[in-house]
């Protein structure tokens, strides 16, 4: 795996090489003292992954990572010192593309590979959607269409919040290019970037992903996000819509609101998956879906980078499954092999 890191302080940066060296088969191929440098060092040689600092002088990580997805995307984490103290700049720049965010390890840990162990479970989760990606580019391309027949009664529904990007590119990369399912997902990311989430998604998922429009139907093989600061909801049986009420949510799109209408007015088979987050938005829509019979999981607390959503759902008994991240993909296979 080749990586670039981003850090304008020379004792972190060599801290952050000496762990991604700890990895096997890792190189890293440039190293940044500012973001413009870094946004420069992408564009002559784009890593597979950027460990970027949040706050440097002439372009923050922030801005370094607006441009850098727009121009020359690639996977980037966000590694900073205190995740709590930057939580505006850090879900910001997960706006903008970033995957996720994780703490820089402790300087002079006696351990330094259990100091490093959550940046490298991250950086190995990166390798493993690279991987995935690398063997459908290989392989013969999947096609870009869902394919018939459009509706077939059949619907995976997700809901994900802070981390959810990087395990909603991990759960889609496990699902074959034939899941015979509608997706429809709601994860918590301004409107403004759910276009180029949706893209990326794209890039990585066998299956074709596209932001959600008024009157969309879910199609098998197919997955819709949300892509408004309205919320998603089923509106009809089969149709897809945006609605402002209710106003007053914390969260917009809601991932409550999105369960709950698809539990007043969904007739199918279904599932339903409610992904790492911060707060407690989903757990009570999951527990509404869960009593229609819906066969309901929560991501487990060890591979939630915010164990925030799952652990409410779980508080509500709402999840049938409380699986590792790693294991919902093939869950969500064997529940519609038939």
């Amino acid at each position: 795996m080749r990586i670039g890191i981003a850090n304008d302080l020379p004792i972190a940066t060599q801290l952050l090489r000496r762990v991604v060296l700890l990895r096997p088969d890792t190189t890293v191929v440039w190293t940044a003292r500012d973001g413009a440098e870094a946004i420069a060092m992408c564009a002559k040689d784009t890593p597979d992954l950027i460990l970027m600092d949040l706050i440097m002088p002439i372009t923050d990580g922030v801005q370094a990572t607006k441009q850098i997805m727009a121009k020359t995307p690639c996977a980037i984490l966000i590694v900073t010192t205190s995740i709590d103290i930057n939580a505006d700049k850090v879900f910001e720049a997960m706006g903008y593309g970033a995957l996720d965010a994780v703490d820089t390890p402790v300087l002079g840990a006696q351990d330094l590979r259990e100091s490093a162990k959550p940046l490298l479970a991250l950086v190995d989760r990166v390798a493993q959607m690279n991987a995935s990606r690398t063997q459908r580019l290989v392989a013969k391309p999947a096609p870009r269409r869902p394919r018939e027949p459009a509706y077939n009664g059949r619907m995976v529904a997700i809901g994900a919040s802070a981390g959810g990007p990087a395990a909603l590119a991990q759960l889609l990369a496990g699902l074959p290019k034939d899941f015979p399912a509608a997706i429809v997902i709601v994860q918590h990311v301004d409107e403004k970037f759910a276009s180029g989430m949706a893209e990326w998604l794209n890039q990585i998922s066998p299956l074709p992903v596209r932001v959600a429009k008024e009157g969309d139907r879910p199609v098998i093989g197919g997955v819709l996000l949300a892509g408004s600061g309205d919320h998603l909801a089923l509106k009809t049986a089969d149709k897809l819509g945006y609605c402002s009420d209710p106003r007053d949510s914390t969260y917009r799109p809601s991932v409550d609101v999105f369960f709950e209408s698809i539990s007043l007015r969904w007739k199918g088979e279904a599932a339903a998956v409610l992904l790492t987050g911060m707060g407690r938005d989903g757990a009570v829509g999951l527990r509404s879906l869960r009593d229609k019979g819906w066969h309901t999981i929560a991501q487990d607390e060890k591979s939630s980078a915010v164990y925030g959503m799952p652990k409410a759902a779980k508080e509500l008994e709402a999840a049938v499954d409380i699986l590792p991240l790693d294991q919902i993909a093939p869950k969500l296979r064997k529940i519609f092999a038939s």
